[in-house]
């Protein structure tokens, strides 16, 4: 089953390094995936997006108009890219900068993540992409969170010292996902 998800932030919220990340865990889990990758030219505090598709078939193109979830790490983002969820698709936001008020549309689901505020209470700004990859993959289920886990350990295995703020950030990320899909019900 193909699903899709575009992300979308300001350069320096690690919105690349998340796409990334949740490529190569569909790959671990030898599904087919594709990573689009669009940024603006400015290095920190520019547009950065992505978009990944995963699939147990070939995928026709690399990039798609409309997608079953977006992810919002910030407010500009969260207005450009609202247009895009599909019908009945969800968009994940960063809640500590969006608000409730700001949805507009009827037709998809909304869910929020206290991102920001979660990244700065571990210690570091940083991890901010980490906690929003932990969310999404278990809110999702596009690609299994333990697997997930296991690649953002690999990933920073050359930095121990980042190791355990990471998988602190994913764990609550995760956390925080089981919360929402336990509200939803």
């Amino acid at each position: 089953m193909e699903k899709s998800v575009l992300m979308g932030g300001f350069g320096g919220q690690g919105v690349q390094t998340c796409g990334k990340l949740l490529i190569y865990a569909a790959n671990e889990e030898d599904k087919i995936a594709t990573f689009y990758s669009q940024y603006g030219g400015a290095m920190r505090g520019g547009t950065s997006n992505c978009t990944v598709i995963t699939s147990d078939e070939e995928i026709g193109a690399p990039n798609k108009k409309i997608v079953d979830y977006v992810v919002a790490f910030n407010i500009p983002s969260f207005k450009k890219f609202e247009e895009r969820v599909a019908v009945g698709g969800t968009m994940i936001v960063n809640s500590t900068l969006i608000s409730e008020d700001m949805y507009t549309r009827k037709d998809i689901n909304y869910v929020g993540v206290p991102a920001t505020q979660i990244s700065q209470d571990l210690g570091s700004p940083k991890v901010l992409n980490v906690v929003i990859l932990g969310f999404f993959c278990e809110y999702s289920g596009m690609v299994e969170p333990k697997v997930a886990q296991e690649v953002v350990l690999k990933q920073f295995a050359k930095k121990p010292q980042f190791i355990e703020m990471n998988t602190r950030a994913f764990e609550t990320g995760v956390a925080e996902a089981k919360k929402a899909k336990k509200a939803k019900k």
